[in-house]
């Protein structure tokens, strides 16, 4: 038995000593086919110094069609501390909103380009259900149910149709953090979230795209917030805040020489204004006024000339201020929503900055 045992044993060594070999072997020409690879890669960086420098990024993101694009955040700006100061308060924020749906976000890009939390959170700050459907797997899913919330967010937002917005179907659903961060602050800003966001927070862009061939990157400067107050968009207090808390006589003038004005040139075409309080609020007659103003005729189709829903109003509002940045004048401290709300400090201030450009205007 002693004998047949040492055998037995004998035997296993033999055979497991030629399968270690057997695997040594293979394991040594993977190592050399590793360090054969190696020096090729570095020799192809020693022969061509000169190529342009483009961010690190796995080869396959720079599969790219002859005039296609792709962006990339620097990392130093990705680093900034004011950068990860609005990443947190927006997440916070949104955790906040969806607390009740049991939605936790945690990376904003990764739970937010499919789409199924921005429709989340749409609903809850608007108030009102998309017909858009729950869950979705495939791309082409998430990206149906991305265009229905954005369509539905940029008609909110009074972003027409012929007006580039600052985000997309395919930016975000390709995880591009730029527009869902601009998005996110346009809702916020909307909405007037009860959070404070961070001042001028500036993100390096490297933009790269693909021209004859070859890869030509170049770095753009992208704007996520401004010096605004973005906690309920409350600026410095101005000349109409004196009016309307200590002198409501001179506040009367005020609204007769700016109707005055207005009725002028709204005459024109059979018009007349005798309550400033609520004539302006469907934005109608604010977009005919600009182009009396301007001395063109504005095409009917850009604006609702019987505007039913608060979203018509609010798109004629936000069209009369494109206009009204089209022809130079500063951009009003007022919402689109202001003016839709009977907010009257907001009209007069707007009306008040077309009084000034064009008071000498026959």
């Amino acid at each position: 038995k002693k004998e047949a045992g040492s055998g037995f044993l004998y035997n296993n060594l033999v055979i497991t000593n030629m399968v270690f070999g057997h695997i040594m072997a293979h394991k040594f020409t993977w190592y050399s086919y590793d360090v054969q690879e190696v020096e090729e890669e570095g020799k192809h960086a020693i022969d061509t110094p000169g190529a342009p420098v483009v961010p690190i990024c796995p080869p396959e993101e720079y599969n790219l069609e002859e005039n296609e694009e792709r962006s990339m955040v620097e990392t130093k700006s990705l680093e900034s501390p004011k950068f990860k100061q609005l990443v947190t308060v927006l997440i916070e924020w949104i955790n906040d909103e969806l607390a009740s749906h049991r939605i936790i976000v945690k990376d904003i890009v990764e739970d937010l380009y499919d789409g199924q939390v921005l429709h989340k959170l749409f609903e809850k700050l608007s108030g009102k259900k998309l017909d858009a459907p729950e869950v979705t797997q495939s791309a082409e899913g998430q990206r149906k149910k991305l265009r229905v919330v954005l369509d539905r967010v940029n008609q909110v937002l009074g972003i027409s149709r012929n007006i580039t917005p600052r985000w997309s179907v395919e930016s975000i659903h390709s995880k591009n953090i730029v527009p869902i961060l601009k998005l996110l602050v346009a809702l916020v800003r909307h909405y007037r979230a009860p959070i404070r966001l961070p001042e001028n927070v500036i993100l390096e862009v490297v933009v790269v795209q693909k021209r004859e061939g070859m890869l030509n990157p170049r770095r753009v400067t992208e704007e996520i917030t401004q010096t605004y107050s973005d906690y309920g968009q409350r600026g410095e207090r101005d000349a109409f805040d004196t009016l309307f808390d200590h002198a409501p006589d001179k506040l009367k003038i005020v609204k007769k020489s700016l109707e005055t004005f207005v009725n002028k040139h709204l005459m024109k075409i059979n018009l007349e204004v005798i309550n400033l309080d609520e004539q302006f609020c469907d934005g109608v007659n604010l977009v005919l006024l600009m182009g009396l103003l301007e001395g063109y005729f504005v095409p009917l189709h850009e604006f609702h000339l019987t505007p039913r829903t608060n979203d018509q109003k609010i798109h004629n509002v936000a069209f009369a201020f494109e206009l009204m940045n089209e022809a130079g004048l500063p951009k009003p401290k007022a919402r689109p929503e202001d003016i839709v709300n009977l907010d009257l400090k907001s009209t007069l201030r707007v009306l008040y900055n077309l009084f000034t450009k064009y008071k000498h205007l026959n």
